[in-house]
């Protein structure tokens, strides 16, 4: 038996013409394996309430959360595991990252991970933690960011950046004709906690409006703590039917 699969063995190596036929099936089956399950990834995306594209804000804290590889040592994808579980909450959904390009899962955890790090903290707190991340946990190996705490934001091409996760969503735009016109206002108003943000709320349900720093402007750090707040706070997961835990 052996002889004969060196037969066959041999058969194909010094057969240019079979080999090349052979090694076209074999890369044929493999990448259909890994292209046709995205024509139905529609289908693999949970359902659920509450999930909305980023506000202006949060997008261009999103951004500086991706621009100082935050996602190198905070993880945002909470297995379904019951240790998990029980120390971070419910476990992630898919539909969680459906506007994350790319998305923010990470692969490690040298600090914990952020995916329901919203509202779990006041303002103040985030502030305190990124200016000084020992003066609130003494442990931290994390770094200092106090420098946005006075760093204005650039906003101006917001739009653009809008624009742009339109183009690459593909046949459904992720922003409508009329978030896209709003966008520098919705910005603004959401660190201006005293003036009326009903069409930001009503474009963006849940976002967090508050002076985040209490700075004059925005600033960077505002952008990165109004992300920070949002995070696991837009779906209602007494709604979601959950999967049995793995031990």
């Amino acid at each position: 038996m052996a002889q004969d699969k060196d037969t066959i063995h041999h058969k194909i190596e010094k057969n240019v013409v079979l080999m090349f036929i052979l090694v076209l099936i074999t890369v044929s089956i493999g990448g259909m394996v890994q292209i046709l399950p995205l024509f139905t990834i529609e289908s693999t995306i949970e359902k659920v309430d509450g999930m909305r594209p980023y506000s202006p804000l949060e997008l261009a804290g999103w951004n500086i959360y991706v621009r100082e590889g935050c996602y190198l040592c905070h993880s945002q994808q909470i297995r379904p595991f019951r240790d998990e579980v029980e120390r971070y909450g419910h476990y992630s959904l898919a539909a969680e990252s459906m506007y994350d390009h790319p998305f923010q899962w990470g692969s490690k955890r040298t600090g914990p991970d952020l995916a329901r790090v919203g509202g779990k903290y006041s303002n103040e707190w985030h502030t305190a933690h990124l200016v000084n991340p020992r003066a609130v946990v003494p442990e931290s190996v994390m770094p200092t960011y106090q420098w946005m705490k006075s760093r204005p934001l650039k906003f101006d091409d917001v739009q653009d950046h809008m624009k742009t996760l339109n183009f690459i969503s593909g046949k459904k735009p992720i922003y409508t004709p009329e978030m896209i016109a709003n966008a520098k206002a919705d910005l603004a108003m959401q660190i201006n906690p005293e003036g009326d943000a009903s069409g930001l709320l009503k474009r963006y349900p849940k976002a967090v409006v508050a002076n985040f720093t209490g700075e004059q402007g925005v600033t960077e750090m505002d952008a990165l703590i109004a992300y920070l707040q949002m995070l696991g706070t837009l779906v209602n997961f007494t709604d979601v039917k959950p999967e049995q835990l793995r031990q």
